[in-house]
């Protein structure tokens, strides 16, 4: 069950590469940069998935970052996820992601799973947000 939001974030899609080819299977490593926060501590983040489109049209992925706050502490995630094609030329993803942190103020987020809605839209703008899941 979804509970407490965590945060909700914003940002871009900076890059992407092909690492991997091979039997009608592409694997697309995606570089993100978002901003946003975790129970009202704001953060500026990096990171990257991997993305495998699928032959149903789905998207699966899988990433790990770090995101930053202003006083220089970090939090780190990895996590993974499925997507679909939107309409407006973009992906909605739905997953899960881990925490690790020595922040003082973001070390509930240890104990958390983070569910996620995440959204691009044609030009590589993300919009999300992250629940906790109960």
């Amino acid at each position: 069950m979804l509970g407490e939001l965590i945060g909700e974030f914003h940002g871009q899609n900076t890059g992407r590469r092909v690492v991997a080819v091979g039997d009608g299977h592409v694997t697309i490593e995606i570089s993100i940069r978002i901003t946003g926060s975790y129970f009202g501590t704001a953060v500026n983040g990096f990171g990257t998935y991997d993305a495998e489109p699928r032959p149903d049209g789905t998207v699966y992925g899988e990433g790990q970052g770090v995101d930053m706050t202003a006083d220089g502490q970090s939090v780190t995630w990895h996590g993974s996820g499925l997507g679909h094609p939107t309409e407006n030329g973009g992906t909605s993803f739905r997953g899960a992601l881990f925490f690790s942190t020595a922040a003082p103020q973001l070390e509930r987020l240890n104990g958390v799973v983070g569910l996620f809605e995440f959204d691009t839209d044609a030009d590589e703008r993300i919009t999300g947000k992250l629940y906790e899941w109960k």
